[in-house]
């Protein structure tokens, strides 16, 4: 894992995620943030919304699974990777994932725990990625300080909370459990 990213997470565990240019221009003019989740756009509007956040001096990982015109295929990651500036991709897609790894850009595997399937899935995750194991794991919802826990406990992966954090509390109750990080689209949140 590329030490300067992990450094940028931990010199400040709240990741600004965007989803609109607004929310954009917002995250960019803060200088605590050092890493910004893009969560929209479009095949023809992802490389200056990339430009932007470069510019900026910050750390851009883009959730490929919500990029307008982009397919839940491989040859998407190597758009992402020659024909962006961004430093890794976001998906809930494992083979998204192993080819960012051989493409030689970050990876975030989101989750979405809403049963105790999905829960052992990440369980089970070092046994199932071999080479292609994500650099994180994102889980969502990223308010359930317990189920966190016990993620932390079994996974040797970075763990990052996101999804309907919204308060101090949330932040700290994730960051206490095991979370290297906090995603979130609110605001607020990036000014703690």
């Amino acid at each position: 894992m590329n030490q300067e990213f992990y450094d940028a997470v931990e010199a400040n565990p709240v990741i600004a995620a965007v989803k609109s240019d607004a929310g954009l221009q917002a995250a960019v003019e803060m200088e605590e943030i050092q890493v910004i989740f893009v969560l929209y756009g479009d095949v023809c509007t992802i490389p200056e919304i990339l430009e932007r956040i470069k510019a900026a001096g910050k750390k851009a990982m883009v959730h490929i699974d919500l990029i307008a015109g982009l397919s839940a295929k491989e040859i998407s990651v190597e758009f992402i990777a020659r024909q962006t500036r961004a430093d890794g991709i976001i998906t809930t897609k494992p083979a998204l994932v192993r080819r960012a790894k051989e493409l030689g850009i970050f990876a975030v595997l989101r989750f979405f725990v809403i049963d105790s399937l999905a829960l052992k899935n990440i369980e089970n995750l070092e046994m199932q990625c071999g080479t292609s194991r994500p650099d994180f794991i994102e889980v969502l919802p990223g308010v359930m300080p317990k189920v966190l826990g016990r993620i932390a406990k079994v996974s040797r992966i970075p763990m990052i909370a996101g999804g309907l954090i919204t308060e101090k509390e949330d932040v700290i109750a994730a960051l206490s459990v095991g979370a290297i990080a906090v995603s979130s689209t609110n605001q607020d949140v990036w000014k703690l």
